[in-house]
Order: C-alpha cells, then structure tokens, then sequence
C-alpha cells in the first residue's frame, strides 16, 4: 500500500533524548534533565485557580471560535500595547494549539507546495520538517559566530531567486540569539520590498537577558506573521495555546484552515492562558531562578570543557560548539547520558551539516540540578586516574 510524503519526515531527536533520558529515570538514577525547553516550574498558580475555579462551577467547556475566545484576544492584544507599545488590534489575532499549531495554519495560509521558504541554520527543527512535509522548500542561511548565528541582509541579497518566505526567531532556538531592533527591522523593510513573507517566531520573549533589546516585528511590518506562546514565559508547555499576530489578508483563510483542521483550541486551557497573563509576579520569579541557572553554567561549563558558548542573550539554551571534544553530538549524547546522567540534545537536530559538532544545553529545569552539571561533566570527561 502506499505511503504518503509525510512518512519521511525526520524525526525531533529532542523526542527521543527524553525518551532515553525517562527509561535512565525510571532505572533508578538522578538524570539532570537539559534536553528540552520545558520550565520546571509549570503554569503558574493564578492560572490554575482559574481553571480549577471554571471546572468547579461546572462552566462547560466546548468548541469556541476557530481563532479563540473573544477575552483571550483582546488581552493578548492588551499584551501588545503595554509590553510593546504597540497597537494590535485583536481582530488580527488567532489562538493556536500552541506555537506548534500556529506553524501549519501560517505556512498553509502564506506559501503554496514548491514555495522556498528561508531560515538561518541552527534553526528549530520542526520549521523545516513541517515545511517539507507540505511539500515546501526549506532554504537553509549558514550563521555563524559572526552573525551571533542570525541572518543577515547580506545573506538575503545572495538568493537568487528570492524566497516566497524567511522565518526568523529572535531569541532563537537553539542559539539563544537576537536580533537588535534595527536588525529586525532593516530585515523586515527588506522582506516587504522583494515580496517576501516574513515570519517572525517570538516564543521566547519574556525570556532575555539584558545584553539585546526585545522588539516584535508587529512594531515594523503590517505583512509579518507573528507567532508566539504560552509554553514559554508562561510556562504552560502541557496545556498548549500559543498565538499569531497575522496581516488581515490571512485572517479569514487561517480561520478557514483551523475551523476545519482543528476547530478550535482547547476551551479550558485558553481560560487559564487568560489568566496567565496577569500572573506578572510569579513569572518573573521563574525568569530569575532561569538567570541564576544561566549564570551557574556560564560560570561552571568552561570549566568543565564547554568552553565554546555562543551568546546567550535569550531563551533558555546554550548553543556549545564541542567539536575539541567530538565530531559525532549524536554519540555524545547518548555516552553523556550514560557515564554523567546529563540529558541534552545533539546538535544535529538543529544544524544538518554542522551539528555534528555542536551540542545545547537547556537551563529551565531545577536551580539545583543546574549548579550540579558542570561538576558531572567534568567528573565525566576527565575521570580520576
């Protein structure tokens, strides 16, 4: 019988480290979790009692409309204006199952099958594999060090021809990078005059760390495509609504695609991200445990051997270029997880021809555990004779 197109898209490696890392849990060992982008802390506490306040009074929870419940998006647009400084009006905005859902409306509303679509490599896997299996082209801008691993206008120019698209994320997955403002918005002025679709994924916001200022391509593009989420600031990874800013040219068909792919998001969980949002203060208080994580590793991995660490201005990752210690991220990681009972991704989920050498280090998990990894790596990479 036949197979479809979609059987042959990559695996997310991430998925199978924790699947590896649980099985090495549940064997009875202390695993320090830093594979996935997942906050230890959870939903914060005013957001349950919401919830658990519109269970126990039996409020029933169906379908709502395809792009949310009317409160979540004008408190999401509400978000804009105090946040940003920005006027979104909430008739633009559509709430996902997460960002993860946002990327198939968005890609299917913007590009037709055969379209090339460009983004900065490291990148975040499930861009390009979603991408291809809508039968789209992933177009892939080798960053470096030298363009703190973002793409650049120089790059763009180099294309020929131009894409229909560019993604950009800003901090990024798995770098942890920024674009300045002025980058972001030299780079939308440049999408908008050769008819590209620009995408900008702004999950991390709420999540950086000083060195860049946070800006949102709503401030600079009517066309852009703004994806975010409550998985990460927020901290509500399980209960997955995220959210798209979108041109008002693709409010209609995105609203199409979800009635008829998804219905909705799920009524009970967009009640609780409503919430969320005016959880400011225990927030805030998850970012700093992550700021004294990150400070812990920035201060403990070189040490260790990790030397070799890109700018950490965003997100929750480190981005460690290993290749003194192997050529195979793949292989270390598994060995990793074995000898030091430290579970992180390889690098060849995010970079197809160099991740080889580059491994990430995800800093949302227990303060504690944080403190404790360098010591077991280099405990683990240079053992007592």
């Amino acid at each position: 019988m036949k197979v479809g197109r979609g059987a042959a898209a990559p695996p997310f490696l991430v998925m199978d480290v924790i699947t590896a890392a649980n099985a090495r849990a549940a064997a009875g060992h202390h695993v320090i979790r830093m594979e996935v982008g997942q906050p230890a802390t959870g939903a914060p506490a005013g957001a349950e009692q919401a919830a658990i306040r519109a269970l126990n009074a039996r409020r029933p929870m169906g379908y709502t409309e395809a792009l949310g419940i009317a409160s979540l998006r004008a408190r999401i647009a509400r978000h804009y204006a105090e946040h940003y400084g920005v006027a979104v009006d909430a008739a633009r905005i559509a709430v996902t199952s997460g960002a993860s859902g946002a990327f198939p409306l968005a890609f299917l509303a913007a590009f037709d099958p055969g379209d090339r679509i460009a983004m900065a490599a490291p990148f975040y896997p499930p861009y390009a594999n979603i991408l291809t299996g809508l039968g789209m082209h992933p177009v892939l801008l080798e960053c470096g060090p030298e363009t703190r691993f973002q793409p650049s206008i120089a790059m763009l120019e180099k294309l020929d021809p131009r894409p229909a698209g560019l993604v950009v994320a800003s901090p990024c997955n798995p770098a942890g990078t920024m674009l300045s403002p002025a980058e972001l918005a030299a780079i939308a002025a440049w999408c908008q005059a050769n008819g590209v679709r620009l995408i900008s994924d702004e999950i991390y916001h709420g999540l950086t760390w000083g060195a860049v200022a946070e800006s949102t391509a709503a401030a600079v593009s009517d066309s852009a495509i703004i994806i975010n989420s409550f998985s990460k600031y927020w901290s509500m990874t399980g209960w997955r609504v995220g959210w798209m800013v979108l041109p008002e040219e693709l409010v209609r068909p995105v609203e199409c695609l979800a009635q008829n792919m998804v219905i909705s998001p799920p009524h009970i969980a967009q009640l609780t991200a409503e919430a969320a949002m005016d959880c400011a203060p225990e927030l805030d208080a998850n970012k700093a445990r992550y700021a004294e994580s990150r400070a812990a590793l920035l201060a403990g991995l070189p040490s260790a051997g990790f030397d070799r660490i890109a700018a950490a201005d965003g997100a929750f990752y480190l981005w460690c270029d290993v290749s003194h210690l192997t050529n195979d991220s793949l292989d270390f990681a598994a060995r990793m997880l074995a000898g030091a009972n430290v579970a992180a991704t390889p690098g060849v989920d995010f970079d197809r021809t160099r991740g080889a050498r580059f491994m990430r280090f995800s800093y949302c998990g227990a303060v504690a555990d944080m403190r404790a990894a360098p010591a077991r790596l280099k405990s683990w990479l240079t053992p007592a004779a």
